[in-house]
């Protein structure tokens, strides 16, 4: 026996097995079908007797494995259901004798065997035959559980018929020696009439019979004469039976504590029949109980042996002894080895009982003893199997990693240099299911908790494995995700080489197959979530900027009470309500304009060892209809925090949230959510979005000055020209006024505003007419509207010498003057005793400089200037300021 049965478990010793197999032509579908519906036949109560038959089907069998049923009977093929099709009477002889030959293969072990026949119809058909079930199709088998039913019955009658035959001393008669293949040429010559030889066959058929009650259901005879067997065994050195009656007892006992099943596939079995007993009885304190079986009673069930009724309760072993037997079973099956495959399936049934028992640590034992059993020369698919069931093993016992560690020997079996074709897609599935072992999650967010995880050296090897399974199988879109993965989660354990190395293999696989954010499905269960490259760039901090000062919207205040009646009621609460997340969602104090650019800026910094290389860079938003203007940043090798921004244009109004941004990276294009960035500071990403607002650009056709006044208050936006006039003269200043925008201007209001408060030495200098402005609104966009403001210059100089102090205090240059000013020096003296005339006509200093300061919105600019540069000397200069104010309404 050469291969092993990997998914053998204790309880399949009280198992009788039976070969389902096809022959001529049958669809395989159709054939796993009705083989699915045969296999829920699996257990079956046999009529007149409480006792259960438990079938074991396989659809594969060797025939050589058959032969070591004497050995154990389980193992021993006494069923077989053979289907096939036949369409017409002429092909049915050739049918039926394939049929006899194929129950041939199996016919030193076949208690019974059925042939069902889909497809023919017709006389033949019609017949009643035991060994024959016809159905017109695989549709129309209605009745196919039933004759399965019938057939184990008939199955049993046969076992227990065997049973008793064995069982029953029959004085006068040799006890044959039962024997393993391996073993017959090693008796060819003994003396028969020994008493070793004798014992020897005793204890042998002892331990058959054993099996043949096991399987018949008879669980207390079958541990005794497990016991008996043992007894026999051990006193003539017959080590490689005494094993087999050793993990018998084993058997018998783990189904009698454990009625359940140890494998993990009989959960719905039904208790033994000791179990049901148990459970009817009356405990009383102090009262010992004694195990009888009922099968024992029954008439098909005598037993020869009357010691069978006599402390059963001792028989069975303890959880305890159970694994020691299995031990001592599993040392001489070691012995021998042609006795490879029995010692291996031992040691994985131990393992499931004491998975059963939580012992991992002495499961382990087994299960490394497994590992160095030799059986000869295995295929690569042997080995894969083995591989990949001591991987299941090891994660029955909770021994995760030791599991991924078989698993992924399986995978590597798959592509070995001596398979001609290597399965690289089993390779790349078995490598998956290792990642749950090596604490590996394909799905990023799992790496922004916090602490890492796992062996990060082991865990990148298996990523490149992985890496390199992908473009095996043709699939280079997996490489890039998978390569991705490895650069994001893993980036502070690669070394500088490292990191050249996979950001090179990532260009070459995205130069073929561009990374993306879709959502990669390997299977019903296994999809492959995206991959942002948040750490190329890493960002810090991400912050909201205000409009520039010409285009923020201000509100009129004469038009603040007019919403008064519509705003809500206000509610005092002294409890203050946090939300999660409150930072991020926590409205900013300024607003931004449809239609306007608004700005973002990032704080990032490159943790590459040379230089990156952003390409498309944006915003991502939602609440409105934004339209992101992307950007492309090269960012020095390892550079620290470096500001970034981001340019955008809302095309709605509302409220807009900037939720993260996007990159492009070595072809993987990423979109990186702030709520997936802890660590990133923020003030707020939520801002309110207005609607559209005029723009208006003034210019005027004076020369601008060279003093730029500061603003008022925030609503001002100041600019300054210059003029300079003498007293009593007038100058026409033209403003012009061109609509910049998309939307219609349709009210303009036009004040003024002295800066200085001594009103009695000024009056107005600034005259205008709107009504010629006015008759072009509304104003569309690309058109101009023209104002002329005349400016003419009234002043009074009948002041005294305190007088022209306060204008001095006031901001207003006096130069020239008789007397000494504390700011400006006298350029030329004059005769101290010539008298001031109250005449401002008679006077030489009636020449004065006006600067005019116009407020506009952005790109403001002159488009016509004039120049007065000619000043009279020895002239006494003043100089004002007058203010032409423009606000921009919200």
């Amino acid at each position: 026996m050469s291969v092993p049965d990997y998914m053998q478990c204790a309880e399949d010793h009280q198992t009788v097995l039976v070969v389902v197999q096809p022959f001529g032509i049958v669809p395989e579908d159709h054939f796993f079908k009705i083989y699915k519906r045969i296999a829920s036949v699996s257990q079956v109560s046999i009529r007149d007797s409480q006792r259960i038959l438990y079938i074991r089907y396989r659809h594969h069998y060797l025939p050589e494995n058959n032969e070591w049923g004497d050995f154990q009977t389980h193992r021993k093929v006494v069923g077989l259901i053979a289907i096939t099709t036949c369409t017409s009477a002429k092909d049915w002889p050739q049918t039926a004798e394939r049929f006899h030959g194929q129950k041939e293969v199996y016919s030193s072990t076949l208690y019974d065997s059925r042939c069902l026949v889909f497809g023919l119809q017709g006389e033949i058909a019609e017949q009643q035959r035991t060994d024959m079930a016809f159905y017109p199709s695989f549709d129309e088998c209605s009745d196919v559980e039933r004759r399965v039913e019938d057939f184990v019955e008939s199955i049993f009658i046969v076992l227990e018929s065997k049973r008793l035959d064995r069982a029953t001393d029959k004085s006068g008669d040799k006890t044959p020696l039962l024997c393993v293949p391996f073993e017959k040429k090693d008796f060819v010559g003994l003396d028969t009439d020994s008493r070793h030889y004798k014992k020897r066959c005793q204890g042998r058929m002892r331990k058959h019979v054993g099996d043949l009650c096991l399987q018949a259901g008879m669980l207390q005879d079958a541990l005794v004469h497990y016991h008996m067997a043992v007894e026999l065994l051990r006193g003539v050195n017959d080590h490689l039976w005494l094993g087999a009656a050793l993990e018998g007892l084993c058997s018998a006992s783990v189904i009698s504590h454990y009625p359940g099943g140890t494998g993990g596939k009989l959960l719905g079995r039904k208790p033994s029949i000791s179990q049901t007993t148990d459970a009817g009885k009356r405990h009383r304190p102090g009262a010992q109980e004694v195990l009888i079986d009922p099968g024992a009673l029954t008439t098909n069930g005598i037993s020869a042996d009357t010691s069978t009724e006599i402390g059963r309760a001792k028989n069975c072993l303890s959880p305890e002894d159970i694994i020691e037997k299995y031990k001592e079973a599993i040392s001489y099956y070691g012995k021998y080895k042609n006795a490879g495959v029995i010692e291996l399936e031992a040691c994985v049934k131990a393992v499931r009982v004491l998975a059963i028992q939580k012992r991992a640590r002495e499961a382990s034992e087994f299960l490394q003893n497994a590992v160095y059993i030799n059986l000869g020369q295995l295929s690569e698919e042997e080995k894969i199997q083995r591989y990949s069931i001591l991987s299941e093993l090891y994660e029955l016992i909770g021994f995760h990693r030791k599991s991924a560690f078989f698993k992924r020997v399986a995978a590597m079996q798959c592509v070995a240099p001596t398979i001609p074709e290597p399965g690289w897609r089993a390779c790349y599935k078995l490598l998956l299911e290792t990642l749950p072992g090596y604490s590996l999650s394909l799905d990023p967010k799992d790496f922004n908790k916090g602490t890492h995880r796992g062996w990060a050296a082991v865990q990148m090897r298996l990523l490149h494995e992985l890496v390199y399974a992908s473009r095996r199988m043709g699939n280079p879109g997996l490489s890039v995700r998978h390569l991705s993965f490895l650069l994001q989660t893993m980036l502070d354990f690669l070394s500088d080489q490292e990191k050249k190395e996979v950001t090179q293999s990532l260009e070459n696989y995205s130069s073929k197959c561009p990374g993306g954010m879709e959502v990669i499905t390997l299977s019903a269960e296994l999809k492959l979530p995206p991959v942002p490259f948040t750490k190329l760039p890493i960002v810090r901090s991400v912050k909201l900027l205000n409009l520039p000062v010409s285009l923020r919207p201000h509100k009129v205040k004469g038009l603040l009470g007019q919403n008064v009646s519509t705003a809500s009621p206000f509610i005092y609460s002294p409890i203050i309500m946090h939300s999660r997340g409150e930072e991020r969602c926590k409205k900013i104090d300024f607003q931004w304009v449809q239609g306007d650019v608004c700005e973002v800026q990032l704080m990032v910094y490159n943790p590459m060892p040379y230089e990156l290389r952003v390409e498309n860079m944006g915003l991502l938003t939602s609440g409105v209809q934004f339209e992101s203007l992307p950007a492309a940043l090269s960012l020095p090798a390892e550079s620290g925090l470096y500001p970034v921004t981001l340019v955008g244009v809302p095309r709605t109004a509302g409220n807009i949230t900037v939720n993260g941004y996007h990159t492009s990276v070595f072809g993987v294009t990423s979109d990186c959510l702030l709520e997936d960035l802890p660590a990133v500071k923020t003030s707020g990403c939520l801002v309110e979005v207005i609607p559209s607002l005029p723009r208006l650009q003034l210019a005027t056709s004076l020369p601008r000055s060279a003093h730029t006044p500061q603003p008022m208050s925030k609503e001002e936006l100041s600019s300054s020209v210059s003029v300079q006039l003498f007293n009593g003269e007038t100058q026409q200043l033209t403003i012009t006024l061109e609509n910049i925008g998309c939307e219609d201007i349709e009210t303009l209001e036009v004040t003024s505003k002295v800066v200085n408060t001594k009103e009695k030495v000024f009056s107005n200098f600034l005259s205008w007419k709107l009504e010629e402005a006015l008759s072009h609104l509304p104003l569309k966009p690309g058109l101009t509207v023209t104002l002329t403001v005349s400016i003419q210059v009234k002043l009074d100089f009948s002041g005294q010498e305190n007088l022209l102090q306060d204008l001095n205090d006031d901001g207003i240059s006096v130069t020239g003057l008789p007397i000494c000013s504390p700011l400006r020096q006298v350029l030329k003296p004059r005769p101290e005793t010539k008298p001031i005339s109250n005449d401002s006509g008679k006077l030489e200093y009636s020449h004065i400089k006006v600067r005019c300061a116009a407020l506009s919105s952005s790109n403001q600019h002159t488009e016509q200037h004039r120049h007065r540069n000619e000043e009279r000397k020895d002239m006494k200069t003043y100089s004002m300021r007058i203010y032409l104010e423009w606000i921009r309404r919200a």
